[in-house]
């Protein structure tokens, strides 16, 4: 097959218009979505909203649907991009038309995405990011894979000599690690249920309090209590309901957490191509992304006590300035702990993992007691305003779960440092453990409040261009020696930072 040209200016797929249109549907029903849903439950209700008839919505929304319509057919024909030896070029703009030309040298990342939408319509989107913040993303929304994919190469592999170019075309990729169906429910078995019942009850919550006043026209307390009725004063009937509602509270996180773990790792792959790892998963939106050694700022490792046992781990990359929206996709589950060392080894050279680990002092557990003492009266307050002095029971419960905060929070706290790599080790219910490579620091800061002077206690900043690490509450001059040995390393070293 003949290589396609990009010199020339050139359009998306005609199929673009299709996506473009169904993107900017979608972010007008996610803005308008309250209201929508308002004004649905008013129609369900009266059969009319403000005196329309039917007729005049069926019109509005016709309306509305043909303006998103023409929006998407002038942002595809005023979309348009080639490709020179050393730049990306870019037009687009409806009223106010832009022109962007970034260098090869600066593109961070580029990546392939295919949204259901666009598995229907058989196109792909090429996301293509740099390295100035991150909203810094241009996307191309509908190419034909074949075209994407080279576009992607042309993009992001390095120029190389004719010898070395004919080498990447042939060399052969290898599969690292392929996520198996019982892998991935065990994942989602084992992930912090915790947070996923707070993100199911802060949805239900907000939808409560838009629709109080029509949830309450169905009676819906007064239903409950008809079908479960349970007397006040018996204690058996009490611990019965809360056991059955904590059950159901575990059930429900539980499903929550292994529909999303397998909606957004379905078909998990991680490939290697020469130096470079490829990411491909995704049920719903598709994604394959790339990771070169040189642009990792930092990697995260995580895993838990239940995780351990069944052999999980979690890897997450992090870049320089990726959007907030895809730092997601750059996490690999389900690892085994071999294939994390073999991970870390492909993406950081002469990474040392059995060197000396050193704690915090003992102030860290006190910090912790007063984190822990500001949650207890978080609780207790409003409890005691609510239900009076009867529900100090609850400290029962509370006060374990702080010894335990305390305890564990401080175990897992450690810091290694040598003459390439920090790494910080952290947690509560998860372990984590973040590896940075020294010369891609940007900035240490030396942190001490009016307290912790009085006590010789200090804390050290380490920020990368994609997050800060903290080396917390040590003791003050191993705090100076870690702040002076890290600005020199990175002062005297020649390597770039990415």
């Amino acid at each position: 097959m003949e290589p396609f040209d990009f010199t020339h200016p050139q359009r998306q797929s005609t199929k673009g218009i299709l996506v473009i249109f169904g993107f900017n549907l979608y972010k007008f029903l996610k803005r308008f979505f309250v209201l929508l849903l308002a004004f649905g439950l008013s129609l369900s209700k009266k059969n009319s909203f403000f005196n329309l008839s039917q007729a005049h919505i069926i019109v509005i929304t016709i309306v509305i649907l043909l303006i998103i319509l023409a929006v998407a057919v002038l942002m595809y024909l005023n979309f348009k991009y080639y490709v020179t030896k050393d730049d990306f070029h870019l037009s687009r703009g409806i009223i106010n038309k832009e022109k962007t030309v970034i260098p090869k040298s600066k593109i961070q990342n580029v990546y392939i995405k295919q949204n259901l939408l666009q598995q229907i319509i058989n196109v792909v989107s090429v996301n293509i990011e740099t390295a100035g913040d991150d909203k810094s993303e241009i996307e191309i929304s509908a190419l034909d894979k074949n075209i994407a994919l080279e576009l992607k190469k042309q993009l992001f592999v390095k120029r190389l000599s004719e010898t070395e170019d004919e080498a990447v075309m042939t060399h052969d990729k290898k599969i690292f690690f392929k996520a198996s169906p019982i892998r991935l429910l065990l994942e989602g078995l084992s992930q912090n249920h915790f947070k996923s019942f707070l993100i199911i009850m802060s949805f239900f919550f907000g939808l409560y309090y838009e629709f109080k006043e029509y949830l309450e026209d169905f009676n819906i307390q007064e239903r409950i209590e008809g079908t479960v009725q349970l007397e006040s004063d018996s204690i058996l009937n009490f611990v019965i309901a809360n056991l059955i509602v904590i059950f159901l509270v575990v059930i429900i996180s539980s499903l929550f957490s292994v529909v999303k773990t397998f909606i957004v790792n379905f078909d998990l792959e991680v490939i290697e191509h020469q130096k470079r790892i490829e990411i491909n998963k995704g049920l719903i939106n598709k994604v394959s992304l790339s990771l070169t050694p040189s642009r990792i700022q930092n990697l995260v490792v995580k895993t838990n006590r239940l995780k351990r046992y069944l052999g999980l781990y979690t890897v997450s990359v992090k870049q320089a300035m990726v959007s907030a929206k895809q730092r997601k996709s750059f996490v690999i589950v389900a690892l085994a702990k071999y294939q994390v060392s073999e991970l870390i080894h492909k993406l950081v050279e002469n990474y040392n993992s059995t060197l000396r680990k050193y704690k915090p002092e003992w102030y860290y557990n006190r910090i912790s007691a007063i984190e822990m003492f500001i949650m207890i009266l978080v609780f207790n307050i409003p409890a005691y305003f609510v239900f009076g002095s009867e529900k100090w029971w609850i400290n029962c419960v509370l006060f374990p779960i702080a010894v335990g905060y305390i305890y564990l929070s401080y175990k897992k706290a450690y810091y290694q440092i040598d003459d390439d790599f920090v790494t910080v080790g952290s947690g509560v219910i998860d372990t984590t453990t973040t590896i940075l490579e020294i010369h891609k620091i940007q900035s240490v800061e030396f942190k001490q409040s009016i307290f912790q002077k009085r006590r010789k206690i200090a804390s050290v900043i380490i920020s990368t261009a994609s997050k800060d690490t903290k080396i917390p509450y040590i003791n003050e001059s191993k705090a100076f020696s870690i702040y002076n040995f890290l600005l020199y390393r990175v002062e005297t070293q020649n390597k770039n930072w990415m």
